[in-house]
């Protein structure tokens, strides 16, 4: 049984001209430990999707299901890491990460434990007093996932984490980033623009269609693991990414 199911999923939202739908009719499974990553044109709901699997949305049709079970609300299996960081800027970096565990009052040595563990797994136990003022924007991304972590979740939703940050810095947090997967072997679904990204990250990549979203297409990918960055410039990568990118209509 797949971790997570998305079953004919439709969602629409009132405008002052008419309804807009946001996703028509979508349907994909997420297999234990897979990292997938999203991809489709500006505005076909991408960002809809993964609210609706978070339960942050309910879907006008269908339904979303985490071990065959309905997700009718937002549940502690899951974490999101949203577009912005949004860490509080008078809170340190490990009071920013214990912020959730503190108000779902988990007792206070377990809520340290595991703030400081899912900092770790990110790499900035050494920032763990420092304030967001003085963190990079990359560093500050890498906390918002340490706070998703510390809830200690099996499947982790990203909402295009890294749109903002240039490429270098992009490249850098891409490589973090499978790092953390290959260390926790959680389940991640992730949003991006980025076919490139998608690409190099993922086992397989959903192509939504324009707007309403449909399943355009699912690509497996191939490449073997783990990924250096000079797979970027090997000729499976470029074919893989082509074969993406025509599926994006």
């Amino acid at each position: 049984m797949p971790i997570l199911e998305a079953i004919h999923l439709s969602k629409e939202y009132a405008t002052r001209q008419r309804p807009l739908s946001a996703i028509e009719n979508v349907s994909f499974e997420v297999a234990e430990g897979e990292f997938l990553c999203i991809v489709g044109p500006s505005g076909c709901g991408k960002t809809t999707l993964l609210r609706l699997l978070a339960g942050l949305e309910l879907p006008d049709q269908g339904q979303v299901c985490l071990h065959g079970q309905p997700v009718e609300c937002p549940r502690h299996e899951i974490g999101f890491v949203f577009q912005k960081a949004n860490l509080m800027p008078w809170r340190t970096v490990l009071d920013n990460v214990l912020l959730p565990l503190q108000i779902d009052h988990l007792p206070p040595a377990e809520a340290e434990r595991r703030a400081r563990h899912a900092l770790q797994l990110v790499g900035l136990t050494e920032f763990a007093a420092s304030y967001p003022r003085e963190l990079s924007g990359g560093m500050e991304q890498r906390v918002a996932i340490a706070r998703a972590l510390a809830h200690e979740p099996e499947i982790l939703l990203l909402d295009e984490p890294f749109g903002a940050l240039d490429a270098l810095t992009r490249e850098r947090l891409n490589q973090e980033l499978l790092r953390v997967w290959g260390i926790s072997r959680k389940t991640v679904v992730m949003v991006t623009h980025d076919i490139r990204e998608a690409v190099f990250l993922a086992d397989r990549v959903l192509v939504l269609s324009q707007r309403p979203g449909r399943v355009a297409a699912i690509v497996p990918i191939t490449l073997p693991r783990p990924r250096p960055l000079s797979i970027f410039y090997s000729e499976a990568f470029s074919a893989l990414a082509y074969e993406v990118r025509q599926a994006i209509r």
